[in-house]
């Protein structure tokens, strides 16, 4: 260890990794598998260090955010008004809030991330088809709690050309309730596209008018007209974030994510507004958020890809780890390392035991060397999110009970894989998966009729969801496939060792228990979840993260176990950059050391420094 930051600090500007991985030849049993598309003879590393973010062209950016609206625009129709909020501060305790994420819908459209925004769109209106309503820079808030969007800023991350200040929302929505044309004075109007402000200012004493008197002969028209006639033909509709069921009856609740939405429709109907029709925004929103763009595809598969190394961190480091927080303390530095947003759902590490609960967020169990390690992670770059499944043995060996269960999950879920084609849907691929987990769990004995849901004992639920903006994201789950949807592939078995205590006390299970009981005993405290991130293509589909081995004749295992003998690597320092000459035991293969700008292995180090080379013993 000393030896190793005396190799940092001589050359502060390099940074070493030495990673060390090996074959199944060093003692993991493997499974067996048909993936044609992972077997290879190289070994892929055991780090996948994540490739640059992606770069956009600012103005295909735009156009993309432009022609988002313009088709959510024509999905509202002419008649129809659209608001939408930022998602509101979340508090974490007393006066200190969590980190601010803003509503998804609304950075589909916009791209901000600034509390206290409404966008409004309106496709009736002659001009003013869309308003983004911002607050107002303030330099001391700035000074507490950092900077605020301009109007130029909120235009060209957005795209919008009509941009008001925050303030003069509710007096434009009055307005429209009464039928009247709006205009804010001449300050409050930050940016404008449709006027000047000369012409804002002459026009406001004329814009607060009825529209009746505004479309008489010889009146000058305010653009409303098509909305305000709507309106009186009780045809008008306004499209909120609300629960469909709620926008139907009329009745709204008070949802935690929804709350301001469904407190505005609320008073927005008791206080003059029933004109107005309330419809739910969100059957628009999930058809389209679920056919990814390609930016979105390349978002999101940058998403992935630092999730995979961060995966490779965590295994190389689970080996030598006590405890659980210390492997996912590894996931979440990697996240933050990377620019990730942070994680998208809270990181899911449990071993041994902790592996069969489906949802384990605690992270404070032991990390035992004989055990599995079941890691469901996912890191969140520009609002999209992974979500990535591997299960390991700590140890680096499989134990036979182990590979069985391991084995039949792995064979859904390449099951699940092939039934993934353009026109399928999700239960299509979920039965695919779960015929394999019937037959595997029955040939080893934990159930004793496949025609049953026995199964549901250990493999409790579905195979897939969508996969976006949300771990869980929206979309109808009965659409068939289309170029450009993502979704989970995720099967998995799960022995509690509770699991047949709860079982209801009748003939039938007490035969069952009797039956399956050695098989339990066996399999016991064992959990495996595998899970990749899939995307429909027009030849079938594309596994987003494959670069993450799943087999543990590719995976990397425990970096503590030592080698037969030890690698002697030479490092020559030439022009602040390292080049390795490596040499590897043939006979135990598939060993490397890698040059990577992080730490993630001991190094031993034996300067030379008349010959300018340095000397590493590397170990894992």
């Amino acid at each position: 260890m000393n030896a190793h930051h005396k190799l940092r600090t001589s050359f502060s500007a390099l940074t070493l990794a030495a990673i060390i991985f090996f074959s199944s030849s060093a003692g993991a049993v493997s499974p067996k598998t048909d993936a044609k598309s992972e077997s290879s003879s190289v070994p892929a590393p055991a780090i996948r260090v994540t490739p640059p973010a992606p770069v956009f062209d600012d103005k295909a950016r735009v156009a993309e955010l432009i022609e988002r609206r313009a088709r959510v625009a024509k999905e509202i129709g002419p008649k129809g008004i659209l608001v939408l909020y930022s998602a509101e501060p979340r508090i974490y305790t007393h006066d200190v809030d969590y980190e601010y994420r803003q509503e998804n819908n609304l950075y589909y459209l916009t791209h901000l991330k600034q509390q206290g925004a409404t966008l409004v769109l309106m496709p009736g209106h002659e001009s003013l088809r869309e308003i983004l309503f911002v607050p107002k820079r303030n330099p001391a808030r700035e000074t507490w709690d950092g900077f605020m969007y301009g109007a130029a800023d909120a235009h060209r991350l957005s795209g919008v050309s009509e941009i008001w200040e925050a303030k003069e929302f509710e007096p434009f929505m009055q307005a429209l309730k009464k039928r009247e044309a709006y205009r804010p004075k001449n300050e409050a109007i930050l940016m404008s596209a449709t006027a000047t402000k000369d012409q804002a200012a002459s026009s406001t004493s004329a814009a607060n008018t009825n529209t009746a008197s505004t479309t008489a002969a010889g009146a000058v028209a305010t653009g409303f007209e098509r909305l305000f006639s709507a309106v009186e033909k009780k045809e008008a509709a306004l499209f909120l974030l609300v629960p469909i069921k709620e926008a139907a009856s009329g009745e709204f609740g008070d949802h935690r994510e929804w709350r301001r939405e469904q407190r505005f429709a609320a008073g927005w109907k008791r206080e003059g507004g029933a004109d107005f029709q309330i419809r739910s925004a969100f059957p628009i929103f999930a058809a389209r958020r679920l056919r990814k763009s390609p930016s979105e595809i390349q978002r999101l598969q940058h998403a992935i890809d630092i999730t995979t190394e961060a995966f490779g961190r965590s295994m190389a480091a689970a080996g030598r780890a006590l405890w659980e927080y210390e492997v996912e303390a590894e996931v979440e530095y990697t996240y933050r390392r990377r620019n990730a947003d942070y994680w998208g759902y809270p990181s899911i590490v449990g071993c041994g035991p902790n592996a069969t609960t489906l949802h384990y967020n605690e992270s404070q169990g032991r990390i035992n060397q004989g055990s599995l390690l079941l890691m469901d992670v996912g890191a969140e770059y520009d609002h999209y999110t992974a979500d990535v499944t591997r299960t390991f043995p700590v140890n680096g060996k499989f134990t036979p009970a182990q590979a069985e269960i391991y084995n039949i999950v792995f064979a859904a879920q390449e099951a699940a894989f092939r039934a993934t084609r353009a026109g399928a849907t999700l239960s299509e691929v979920n039965p695919a998966a779960t015929e394999v987990i019937k037959d595997g769990l029955l040939r080893v004995g934990l159930i004793t009729d496949r025609n049953s849901n026995q199964h549901r004992m250990w493999f409790m639920h579905g195979t897939s969801h969508w996969l976006g903006m949300n771990v869980h994201d929206v979309g109808d789950y009965s659409t068939k496939f289309e170029p450009g949807m993502v979704f989970t592939n995720e099967p998995g078995i799960y022995v509690r060792a509770d699991a047949l205590d709860y079982l209801p006390k009748t003939p039938e299970n007490e035969k069952l228990i009797a039956a399956v009981r050695p098989a339990f005993e066996k399999y016991k405290n064992i959990g495996v979840r595998i899970e990749d991130d899939v995307l429909v293509t027009p030849e079938g589909y594309r596994n987003l993260s494959a670069a993450l081995p799943r087999t543990s004749a590719s995976a990397p295992i425990d970096r503590s176990a030592r080698p037969t003998r030890m690698v002697r690597a030479v490092v020559i320092i030439r022009s602040q950059r390292l080049s390795f000459r490596q040499a590897a035991d043939q006979r135990q293969g598939a060993l490397l050391a890698l040059c990577d700008r992080a730490e993630t292995a001991l190094c031993v180090c034996n300067p030379a420094p008349a010959s300018g080379r340095l000397m590493l013993n590397v170990a894992p």
